[in-house]
C-alpha cells in the first residue's frame, strides 16, 4: 500500500525501533529522563535557542507557544489558513481565551505584512492586546523566504510583539534552502518542530525558545496533561531521526518533483509546482477527484478526496512507485 494522504503515516524504521528499545529512560515529569534531557538540549542547541521541551505533537508545542506568549483577552495575528489557526481545533480561544486576528494567506505562503500592521490594535480597552505574530514554515509544501521572515521580526519589534514559527517541516525548509535550523529559527521567539512527519518518528514534537519562555510552556504542558513519565522511548526515535532521516528528505523532495513532472504530461488535470515534498493536484470537480481516488485506491495507492488533492511524499515513498502511481492516475482519467 502506498500512502499518499499526508507524511504523518510513517511508520518507524527497524532501526529506529531498535533505538527506542534501548533507550535509558527515567521519570520525565521528575525531570528524572536522561534520553529527555539530551534531547532537548540537543534541540535548543540546534535551534539556536536557550531550551528546548518535548511534548507529544505539533498540536501541542504550537497551543504551548501561544499559552505561554499570551493572557486571556489577548490576541494572535495568524493566517487564515495557518494550522495554528485552521486546523488546531481553535485550541488557543477555547482554552487560553486568546483571540485570533487571522489573515489571508498569500500565494507564496506569507502573509501581506502591510495589512498585518494595519490590524495591530492600539492601546485601547475596547480592544483586544495584539501580543503575537504567528507564522509558518514550510506551508503547503513552500519554502518561506527567510528575508520575510526577517522582515516579520522588524514588524514585530516595532510594535513590541513576540514571534512564533510553526515550523513542523521547518527541516524540510533546511534541506530545499540548505541553510541551519538555527539560521531559519534566528528571527522567532520560539518555534515548534515536529518530528512525526518528514522524520519519520511515530510521535513526538519539540518546542524550543528562551528558558523562561520554557519554563511557562512546562508549566502549561501539565496542566493540559501533557507530561509523560518514561517518554524516553520518544526521545531515542527523534535523536535517531536527527542523525539519520534529515539529509535523506532530499530524497521525499526528489520524488515530489519526479511526480509533478510525470502527472504535468497528463490531460484533465492541472498540476501546481512542487516545492520540497508536496504536490497538489486540481481536479474540475470533486466529483472527477472522488473517481480518481477510488480507482487508485482499488490499487492500492491512497490519495486525499479533494478536488484539489495533496499528494505527499515521505520515508515510505519509494523511486519506483513514482512511476507507477503516474501510470495510474493516467489510467483513471482514461476511465472517466
Amino acid at each position: 500500500m502506498i500512502d499518499l494522504r499526508s507524511d504523518t503515516v510513517t511508520r518507524p524504521t527497524a532501526a529506529m525501533r531498535a533505538a527506542m528499545a534501548a533507550a535509558p529512560v527515567g521519570d520525565d515529569v521528575f525531570g528524572d529522563d536522561p534520553t529527555i534531557n539530551a534531547l532537548q538540549q540537543r534541540m535548543a542547541a540546534l535551534a539556536g535557542k536557550e531550551a528546548a521541551l518535548i511534548a507529544s505533537s505539533g498540536t501541542q508545542t504550537n497551543l504551548l507557544a501561544l499559552l505561554s506568549h499570551c493572557q486571556r483577552g489577548e490576541e494572535y495575528l495568524v493566517g487564515q489558513e495557518y494550522h495554528t489557526y485552521r486546523y488546531e481545533a481553535g485550541g488557543a480561544a477555547v482554552l487560553g481565551g486568546i483571540v485570533p486576528q487571522p489573515f489571508e494567506v498569500e500565494a507564496d505562503g506569507t502573509l501581506n505584512l502591510a495589512a498585518v500592521e494595519k490590524r495591530i490594535k492600539p492601546d485601547d480597552p475596547h480592544f483586544p492586546i495584539t501580543r503575537l505574530l504567528s507564522l509558518e514554515n514550510t506551508h503547503t509544501g513552500r519554502v518561506i523566504p527567510q528575508d520575510y521572515m526577517l522582515k516579520a521580526r522588524r514588524l514585530c519589534d516595532k510594535h513590541g510583539l513576540k514571534l512564533h514559527l510553526d515550523g513542523a517541516r521547518v527541516f524540510n525548509a533546511c534541506v530545499a534552502t540548505q541553510q541551519p535550523l538555527a539560521e531559519l529559527a534566528a528571527p522567532f521567539d520560539s518555534v515548534s518542530i515536529c518530528f512525526s512527519k518528514g522524520l519519520g518518528t511515530p510521535i513526538g514534537s519539540v518546542l524550543v525558545g528562551s528558558k523562561k519562555f520554557i519554563e511557562r510552556a512546562h508549566r502549561w504542558r501539565k496542566m493540559l496533561g501533557g507530561g509523560m513519565r518514561q517518554a524516553g522511548i520518544i526521545a531515542a526515535a527523534m535523536d535517531y531521526a536527527l542523525d539519520h532521516h534529515i539529509e535523506r528528505l532530499a530524497d521525499d523532495h526528489k520524488h515530489a518533483q519526479l511526480l509533478h513532472d510525470g502527472l504535468s504530461q497528463l490531460d484533465g488535470i492541472r498540476v501546481e509546482p512542487a516545492q520540497t515534498n508536496m504536490v497538489y493536484v486540481n481536479f474540475d470537480s470533486l466529483e472527477q477527484a472522488l473517481k480518481v481516488s477510488d480507482y487508485l485506491l482499488e490499487h492500492n495507492v491512497i490519495t486525499a478526496r479533494s478536488a484539489r488533492m495533496r499528494l505527499v511524499t515521505h520515508l515510505d515513498v519509494q523511486s519506483d512507485d513514482i512511476g507507477h502511481i503516474v501510470t495510474l492516475f493516467k489510467q483513471a482519467l482514461q476511465r472517466i
